[in-house]
């Protein structure tokens, strides 16, 4: 890759595809996840050494509940499977795993897990990952809202009060990625070519890069690629173009 390329700082990923690279093979859904399960560290890695400095993966949304549940029975299996792989990965890699999501939707053991997890590595300085479990941007935004709120109405705020006190700035520090910069490039698998429902808010000024590789397939060439996509765009955030 070029060395000139401009790097962004977070890169969110839709992990799309997964179903359909088990299918190509005779093999049942379940392997898919498995595989695309497998393919995180090697892609955090790989972003990590180009200076990606944090990724956000969309692994569950608040929408995957509506799929036959022997399949999202599986997934929560393979979700707490990788809560306790990722301790080890989170060691051996320096890097500070988060999950974001609503958690109230999660079971008490995958809690506990992520708990475990993101105490583990928070004080880790490498690439920073944030799974996006029992997610969606709409849910955020809701939950936003709602505490935002019960702020308001803890501070004895009234109506009026709240109403001027609601900025941008104060509905994105309510979000699940409140504390890191948003999204600078957006890449989703499988050649879907939508947000599904994710970080709706947080990639308004993101660009969007589309491929029609799997999930399980991408690897590092893949995501050069993405970045030099990336890197030909002129992000004027609403402005006009320089010269």
């Amino acid at each position: 890759m070029n060395t000139n390329e401009k790097i962004p700082t977070h890169v969110a990923i839709i992990l799309d595809g997964n179903g359909r690279w088990a299918k190509k093979r005779g093999l049942p859904r379940n392997f898919g996840h498995l595989k695309g399960c497998d393919n995180v560290e090697p892609v955090c890695k790989a972003a990590f050494n180009i200076g990606i400095k944090y990724v956000t993966m969309y692994a569950f949304s608040t929408e995957n509940w509506k799929r036959p549940q022997a399949e999202v029975d599986e997934l929560m299996k393979l979700l707490a499977k990788y809560m306790k792989d990722a301790m080890k990965l989170s060691v051996k890699n320096n890097m500070r795993v988060r999950i974001i999501g609503d958690k109230t939707g999660l079971s008490d053991e995958l809690n506990k897990l992520i708990t475990e997890l993101e105490e583990l590595s928070g004080d880790f300085t490498g690439l920073q990952l944030q799974i996006a479990v029992n997610y969606g941007g709409r849910d955020d935004i809701r939950r936003a809202f709602k505490n935002i709120i019960l702020e308001a109405d803890k501070s004895g705020k009234t109506y009026n009060e709240l109403a001027d006190s609601l900025t941008e700035e104060v509905i994105s520090k309510n979000l699940d990625t409140a504390d890191i910069p948003d999204p600078d490039l957006m890449i989703r698998t499988s050649g879907e070519q939508r947000l599904s429902n994710y970080l709706i808010w947080q990639l308004a000024y993101a660009e969007y890069f589309f491929t029609d590789t799997l999930w399980p397939d991408f690897g590092k060439k893949d995501l050069e690629e993405a970045i030099e996509f990336y890197s030909g765009r002129d992000r004027r955030f609403g402005g006009l173009k320089k010269g």
